[in-house]
C-alpha cells in the first residue's frame, strides 16, 4: 500500500492485503475477517464519534472491545456465542498485526475475555441418506451425464475418503487414476495417506471418463459447466439442491459427509486415533466428538428395538 499508514481503516485495508498476499488466506477468509474488522470500526467510530487514527486503535480500552462484544448481542439478529468468539479471534488478529507490523501495540485486547463455547457434536446423516445424495444427481434433468458423474465422484471422495470440500477440489488431473491411497494436504499445511476404496476410485474414473475437456496434470481435476475449477459454493450449492429434492434436514451438508464417514468408521469398530489420522485432526479431543454422536445413535436404537424402553 502506498504512503504511511495513518487511520484505522488504512490499517484494516493493510492487514487484508497481508492475509491475502502474504498468508494466503482464502477470499472466504479474507471476506469474513473483512466483515468483521470493518464492523470492529464502525462500532469503535460511532461510539467515540469521530474517526479513529491508527495511534487511536492503540489507546482502545478493555471496556469499549468489551462494548463491541455487547452490541454484537443484541439487535435483530444477535450473534451466537460461537460467531462472538470467531469476531473476537479476528480481532486479536488484527491487533496483533497493528502491534508487529505497525507498531501500534494494545494491552487491552489481551484482557477481553470471549464467550465460552461449548462443541456441538456432529450432525452426520445416516448410511441410507449418503448413499442417497449420491445417487440423486442421476435423476436430474438439467445435468449433463459429465456434471452428474463429476457430482457423484466428488460427495463419493467426502464420503468415502472423509476429505473437506477443499481437499477433495486440491485434486490435479495427474491424481487420476486414483491410486489405492491419496496424499492429501490438508489444514495447517499437515500432510496424511487417505485409503482410497473401490468405489471412489470407480466414481472417479467414470468422471473422467466422462470429462469433455482435455485438461494440463497440474489442472485441478473437478471442472466447472464452462470448464473453469469447480467451486467450494457450487458443491454447497448442489448438497443444498439435493437434500430439497430428498426431503433431508438443513443438516445434510457436504460437511456432513465428512462427518458420517468418520461416525460409520467408530461405529464399525474403527480406533478413535485410527479416525483422528484419517481425518487430519490436530487434537484427539475434535476426534472424540464423534463417541457423543455414536453413542446417541446407539440409544436411539436402543430405544426403538427394546420391549421395555
Amino acid at each position: 500500500m502506498a504512503g504511511p499508514v495513518t487511520s484505522a481503516r488504512q490499517a484494516l485495508a493493510q492487514w487484508l492485503e497481508h492475509l491475502a498476499k502474504e498468508r494466503r488466506a482464502s477470499p472466504r477468509t479474507v471476506e469474513a475477517y473483512a466483515f468483521a474488522g470493518g464492523r470492529y470500526i464502525s462500532f469503535l467510530e460511532r461510539h467515540r464519534g469521530e474517526t479513529l487514527s491508527l495511534s487511536d486503535m492503540g489507546t482502545l480500552a478493555a471496556s469499549e472491545i468489551r462494548a463491541w462484544l455487547a452490541h454484537l448481542r443484541q439487535g435483530d439478529h444477535p450473534l451466537s456465542a460461537r460467531s462472538l468468539s470467531q469476531s473476537l479471534s479476528a480481532i486479536r488478529t488484527f491487533h496483533r498485526f497493528l502491534d508487529r507490523r505497525l507498531d501500534t501495540p494494545n494491552a487491552a485486547i489481551a484482557l477481553v475475555r470471549g464467550p465460552r463455547v461449548v462443541p456441538s457434536a456432529p450432525r452426520p446423516v445416516s448410511e441410507d441418506q449418503a448413499a442417497g445424495l449420491i445417487a440423486e444427481p442421476a435423476f436430474d434433468p438439467d445435468r449433463d451425464d459429465w456434471e452428474v458423474s463429476r457430482d457423484q465422484a466428488v460427495l463419493t471422495l467426502l464420503y468415502g475418503c472423509g476429505l473437506r470440500i477443499s481437499e477433495a477440489l486440491s485434486l490435479k488431473r495427474s491424481d487420476a487414476p486414483v491410486p489405492e491411497t491419496l496424499r492429501i494436504l490438508g489444514k495447517g499445511g499437515k500432510t496424511r495417506m487417505v485409503p482410497v476404496l473401490p468405489a471412489v476410485q470407480a466414481a472417479i474414473a467414470a468422471y473422467v471418463a466422462d470429462l469433455p475437456f482435455v485438461l494440463e496434470p497440474d489442472e485441478p481435476l473437478f471442472r466447472a459447466k464452462r470448464g473453469g475449477p469447480l467451486s467450494p459454493r457450487h458443491v454447497q450449492a448442489t448438497v443444498q439442491g439435493l437434500r430439497g429434492r430428498l426431503g433431508l434436514p438443513d443438516s445434510a451438508t457436504p460437511h456432513a459427509l465428512r462427518h458420517s464417514f468418520a461416525t460409520h468408521l467408530l461405529g464399525a469398530g474403527a480406533d478413535l486415533r485410527s479416525i483422528q489420522e484419517l481425518l487430519g485432526h490436530a487434537s484427539l479431543s475434535t476426534t472424540q466428538r464423534y463417541t457423543e454422536v455414536d453413542a446417541a445413535s446407539l440409544l436411539s436404537a436402543y430405544a426403538k428395538a427394546h420391549p421395555h424402553a
